[in-house]
């Protein structure tokens, strides 16, 4: 396509007077432009053109050569940016003030991107103005004249014909000085870029705050990516999603400016698991690890690695780690090895030693690993949750149980979410190339579907953080013993109600040892609780609420092909009722009629959080158990078993969670067929994976990533990981013959077209044929 025809299709110039014009609030005049190639840039597609060349007077000024280049996008009238969202500023709430009061609270990598654009009447400058804004993810932070060309980007992409855009403020924050970098640009006139600091003052922008920001952005764009299922996006509404990196050139960007603040990574925080962020563990690490399992570029993580170990071993670790997914297993071992050799208490290293022992099968050597693990790291609940998977993978349940018992659990802290005001309206348009009947799901509300207040209720799905990765220990344990044989070995391990009240009238005698000396040495060592002691009688709340009423809307308890006739319901414990509660001391007592109470004496206080999993998990049972005798008797009785659309939702995440894929299969299928739902096609895709039906897993794909694009979110990490191992596995020429037979428009088509297409950018495997 000649130059005339792509200008002619950018409907908004007059070449080259509106080219002047674009560039002149980035201080580049000049009357004359000669554009010499223009080309799509990935990261605006369907929405701007690159301009990588400058006019004839600049060719001999390398540097606005170079800035031209980085950054100069002329916008089309593509159908993305002119569909952008536009959320309307409420007239007794400035977002900007709002989020400059809440820098103070920000903890971690901070809120996405804020965007605002003040826009006037065109025909009467003194008439009201009008604050509109947006969020967005992934674009280049690494200098003022970047962000200032997004904004120039949307003013020219502007088909409000009755106001005009007057103003922009780009708000980017940089999570290492804890300051929030800010762009402004007059229309017309010029760009102003400063920070402001958590007390609201106005400081100087420098080189170093620049850096710092560019990889804070980066960091960004992985952390708010959506995983497929829309919970993301539906979380923060109006955020564009872009990929930050999209060639190799931006990659060495990235990776330079890693290794230049790697040593400050811990003071961006790290995931919830993690007590206290250090040197390999925190969210830049989570960043780049993210980044090289996305895109396959071992090689490059590999070599930033490298560099780093030589200046402190502990990087080893991460490195250990990026070789095990690069499938060179042999030299991961050998630099475990050398590294424990020279850090022998290292919990990191050993970690990564004990997981891989496990992956083998060879728990007996993990165990020991794992076991040392917990030593190092004693308040770190990824220690002792390994050490449990081991217990688990060993089918020592009681020790699994009790390792569980013992795990430190922390608060669950959510990233910094933007804390905006409502806004008085709300514009979301729908983009042009992501029309399709098929991923429609409007109307798709809660309030549109009417779900059990049983279903609603299942408290499982709300976990995060170690409470999340707690509950799925206890189902695996489930899954291979069976309910009934788990409250066997609960019971064995912890104080029950009843033998707490006997042992109370005999007259009790303590004389135990910690709780986590049992998970590390044994059953031969006795202990009450590790963290907290208690001897006051504590039932868990759950059990305070009766099941009347949910038994009888649900209907009656029945056989289920998977579970016991009946579900039985958990025993009332013991529990801690307060970590400062210690028992007073007893004496020894030797008399020979006490020996029955042996076994009493030896078992464990179960901490409260450990006995509300319990009864959650039994509640989950329950549900899972009316379910499935439900759908089995309507079947018999060859009858429609309907629920509503959430309701099935709901009902695949329960049989997930408890390792029943047919099941929760059955249940987003049932889903899909009443309408869209980006959560219960993710299901559909995870299982599709699983079997490797690579042809089913890839139609899942193509409606996912439309129905992302539907919702200004051009860049999912999982679903480009998912994509990228389908061309490994098959091929990029199957993979892109696929696509392109499947029956959907060709403007779907080419939004999964475009991820294939990063993916033989960055060399992945099966991209050369």
């Amino acid at each position: 396509m000649g130059l005339a025809q792509e200008l002619n299709k950018a409907t908004c110039y007059s070449y080259p007077a509106d080219f002047a014009s674009f560039f002149s609030p980035l201080g580049l005049h000049s009357p004359k432009l000669t554009v010499v190639e223009l080309s799509i840039d990935s990261r605006f597609r369907f929405s701007s053109l690159l301009l990588l060349c400058a006019t004839a007077s600049w060719k001999n000024d390398t540097a606005s050569r170079a800035r031209v280049s980085s950054y100069a996008f002329v916008p089309t009238a593509g159908a993305n940016i002119l569909s952008q969202p536009r959320l309307y500023e409420d007239d007794a709430h400035s977002v900007v003030e709002v989020r400059t009061d809440s820098l103070q609270t920000l903890r971690e990598l901070g809120p996405p991107d804020l965007i605002h654009l003040v826009k006037q009447p065109v025909k009467s400058s003194a008439a009201k103005q009008i604050g509109v804004y947006h969020h967005v993810t992934g674009i280049d932070a690494s200098s003022s004249a970047s962000l200032a060309a997004y904004i120039n980007t949307l003013t020219y992409s502007n088909n409000d014909k009755i106001n005009k855009i007057t103003s922009g403020l780009y708000c980017c924050y940089n999570a290492f000085s804890r300051v929030d970098m800010r762009v402004q640009v007059q229309i017309p006139g010029t760009v102003e870029s400063y920070c402001v600091d958590e007390r609201g003052a106005k400081l100087e922008a420098t080189d170093e705050h620049w850096l710092e920001t560019y990889l804070c952005s980066v960091l960004r764009a992985y952390s708010y990516a959506d995983n497929g299922s829309g919970d993301t996006i539906k979380r923060i509404i109006g955020t564009r999603r872009f990929n930050p990196i999209t060639s190799t050139e931006q990659e060495t960007k990235f990776l330079e400016a890693a290794e230049k603040l790697f040593f400050s990574g811990w003071q961006l925080g790290s995931d919830p698991e993690i007590q206290v962020p250090n040197l390999v563990s925190n969210h830049l690490t989570s960043g780049l690890l993210s980044y090289i399992k996305t895109t396959g570029r071992y090689a490059a993580g590999i070599n930033l690695f490298e560099k780093l170990r030589e200046k402190d071993a502990e990087v080893s670790s991460l490195l250990a780690q990026v070789y095990f997914a690069a499938d060179e297993e042999v030299k991961a071992i050998q630099l475990l090895r050398d590294a424990v050799e020279e850090l022998p208490m290292d919990y990191s290293l050993l970690d990564c030693q004990a997981q891989f022992c496990n992956r083998k099968g060879r728990g007996d050597l993990a165990l020991d690993i794992a076991k040392r693990s917990v030593i190092s790291a004693p308040s770190e609940f990824g220690t002792w949750a390994r050490l449990a998977e081991v217990y688990v993978a060993m089918e020592q349940w009681e020790l699994a149980l009790l390792t569980l018992n013992s795990c430190p659990m922390f608060t669950y802290q959510d990233k910094d979410a933007p804390r905006l005001p409502e806004p008085s309206r709300i514009s979301l348009p729908l983009a042009p190339e992501t029309v399709c009947d098929e991923i429609d799901d409007a109307g798709a509300t809660p309030d549109s579907d009417n779900v059990h207040p049983t279903l609603r209720r299942l408290a499982a799905g709300n976990y995060k953080g170690t409470f999340h990765k707690a509950y799925l220990l206890l189902t695996e344990i489930t899954k291979k013993i069976g309910w009934d044989q788990l409250l066997k070995v609960r019971s064995q391990v912890f104080v029950m109600e009843e033998e707490y009240r006997n042992e109370k009238q005999t007259g009790p005698s303590t004389n135990s040892k910690s709780a986590s000396t049992i998970a590390l040495h044994g059953n031969d060592a006795a202990q009450p609780n590790g963290e907290g002691h208690g001897t006051a009688l504590q039932k868990s709340d759950d059990l305070e609420q009766s099941d009347d009423e949910d038994s009888e809307a649900d209907g009656p308890d029945g056989v289920s092909t998977q579970l016991e006739p009946d579900v039985s319901k958990p025993s009332t414990s013991i529990t801690v009722r307060s970590a400062t509660e210690t028992p007073q001391p007893q004496p020894t007592n030797t008399d020979p009629s006490h020996q029955t109470y042996t076994q009493f004496q030896h078992k464990r206080l179960c901490e409260r959080w450990l006995d509300n999993l319990f009864m959650v998990l039994y509640e989950d049972l329950r549900i899972y158990t009316i379910w499935r005798t439900e759908a089995s008797q309507y079947r018999q009785q060859q009858l429609a078993y309907k629920k509503a659309a959430e309701e099935w939702e709901i009902l695949g995440e329960l049989a997930e969670r408890l390792h029943h894929p047919q099941e929760a299969f059955e249940a987003w299928q049932s889903c899909l067929s009443i309408r869209f739902s980006p959560k219960a096609m993710r299901g559909v895709l995870n299982v599709f994976e699983q079997e490797g039906s690579g042809r089913k897993a890839l139609d899942a794909l193509i409606r996912l990533v439309a129905w992302q694009y539907r919702w200004y979110s051009e860049f999912s990490p999982d679903l480009l990981y998912s994509i990228r191992k389908l061309i490994e596995d098959e091929g990029a020429v199957k993979v892109r013959s696929i696509i392109q037979a499947t029956s959907l428009p060709q403007h779907v088509l080419d939004l999964t077209h475009q991820y294939a297409a990063l993916c033989a950018t960055f060399r992945s495997g099966g991209t050369d044929g």
